[in-house]
């Protein structure tokens, strides 16, 4: 779900909603909605520099989406995670992912460097804590990947289904600290880079169970072992900070 780009010909209220939206989007996938904590909509409009109304229409998309809860007092918050709920996201992600990575492997070895960089980016927000940019820069490695694979049909699934998990993940870096998980992506990279479908698909499944499970034990099981390794082991451990819930 991809906020529209901005055309003359587009009202500046459809503008300012498709902007509102990649907002709270990126908001979503980088964890700044703390699940648990609700937040009002006059709030989150001051916050962003709008009026209620674009944020009102955008509350209202992405809670279709089921990304957001609107409560019965009008506040807004991350639906809650439940066994079945969980288990659902993990089946659509092992479902449509590696397929869809697959399918995007023809048009990737011209970008493989690309994905080597923001692969090194990914381990250098491990090793400074910064937990926002770590989501963000995942974000980008696996949808650099997905866009690539030019579908109108899986990609807005998979993009509901991210907006839908990010936030426990986010709740999970903030619980365990630095837990590094073993580096799939540079599996993926050498998949690509070798045209090996195969090898791309188990990469990616392997890359999403390893996320998963982190969010299953620690959202739904209790706190998850101490670390999993993601390549070598983060020199610095992250700050405290980093998983703090925004004001």
């Amino acid at each position: 779900m991809n906020a529209k780009p901005d055309a003359p010909d587009l009202p500046a209220r459809v503008v300012t909603r498709d902007r509102v939206i990649a907002a709270v989007e990126d908001a979503l996938l980088t964890g700044q909605f703390v699940p648990g904590h609700a937040v009002t909509l006059r709030g989150l409009a001051a916050q962003l520099g709008v009026s209620p109304m674009p944020v009102r229409e955008a509350i209202r998309v992405l809670s279709s989406a089921n990304a957001l809860d609107v409560m019965a007092n009008g506040r807004i918050r991350v639906p809650t995670m439940t066994r079945r709920r969980f288990d659902e996201l993990l089946h659509a992600r092992v479902l449509l992912e590696p397929h869809l990575a697959a399918l995007a492997l023809p048009n990737l070895r011209e970008i493989a460097g690309e994905l080597v960089r923001i692969d090194d980016a990914i381990d250098e927000s491990l090793v400074t804590g910064d937990v926002i940019a770590y989501m963000r820069r995942n974000h980008e490695f696996h949808f650099r990947i997905y866009r690539a694979a030019g579908s109108e049909i899986i990609l807005p699934l998979v993009e509901h289904v991210w907006l839908q998990f990010a936030p426990f993940m986010r709740t999970v870096y903030g619980r365990v600290g630095t837990s590094v998980v073993e580096d799939r992506h540079k599996e993926a990279i050498e998949a690509i880079k070798h045209a090996d479908a195969e090898g791309l698909r188990l990469a990616i499944e392997r890359d999403i169970l390893d996320g998963m499970g982190l969010i299953g034990h620690s959202v739904l099981d209790g706190p998850p072992p101490q670390a999993i390794r993601r390549g070598k082991p983060a020199t610095k451990q992250p700050q405290t900070s980093a998983a703090r819930r925004p004001d």
